[in-house]
């Protein structure tokens, strides 16, 4: 299957059947999020897989009770990091010199410019919404290779945040969950948008060819 009939295979399933992922299959569209691009490549939030179906069952309650959350085979998690400082930033450039084979200090310019963009938002929640626009570049990319595995993937900002950090205990880990992807297989029986056609803005509507008049 191609990339573009995978596109317009997938859809966002309303209903699962609780058949499971192959963890193969599982890996790969976790690797392929984690490829995204990322501002600065400091990639500033983790993804939580949680599989346990009575956890999940207890997230639900925090998700406006959306079945998928409890029907799917996994369920991920993309966190942003709560705070994201000059320690992450030494981390990675150290993670880019060892993973290039260079000194440190040829990337001493990379350095303090990523340490000046972290120090440079106004507020912790700037920085926040900041971190938290990156995870959802992420969740496009999971998104993407989901669809390419015929893996159904249901993406949700319907929850509460504050309840669902509370219930996994994410404030000590420093995290705050930003958007839900449940993994699985479609109901078709359950699901009335199974099989529907895929309605989206036509072409010219959409793609404006701006010329700079």
């Amino acid at each position: 299957m191609s990339l573009m009939e995978a596109l317009h295979w997938r859809y966002a399933a309303k209903r699962m059947n609780g058949e499971e992922v192959p963890q193969a299959t599982l890996d790969t569209i976790l690797e392929a999020a984690s490829l995204a691009p990322s501002s600065y490549g400091l990639q500033p939030y983790s993804v939580l897989v949680v599989e346990d179906p009575t956890l999940r069952e207890r997230i639900r309650h925090a998700a406006c009770d959306q079945p998928q959350v409890s029907e799917c085979s996994h369920l991920l998690i993309f966190a942003a990091w709560a705070e994201v400082d000059g320690r992450h930033v030494d981390e990675l450039v150290a993670l880019t010199a060892a993973a290039r084979g260079i000194d440190p200090e040829e990337l001493e310019g990379y350095r303090q410019s990523l340490h000046a963009a972290v120090a440079g938002f106004a507020t912790p929640e700037a920085r926040h919404q900041w971190a938290a626009r990156q995870a959802y570049i992420a969740l496009g990319t999971a998104l993407t290779a989901a669809a390419a595995e015929r893996i159904d993937a249901s993406p949700m900002e319907g929850f509460d945040p504050p309840a669902l950090d509370a219930l996994l205990g994410l404030e000590q880990q420093g995290l705050r969950s930003v958007v839900l992807l449940a993994l699985g297989y479609r109901d078709t029986a359950q699901d009335r948008l199974a099989g529907q056609a895929k309605v989206r803005w036509p072409r010219e509507r959409f793609v404006l060819v701006w010329d700079g008049a």
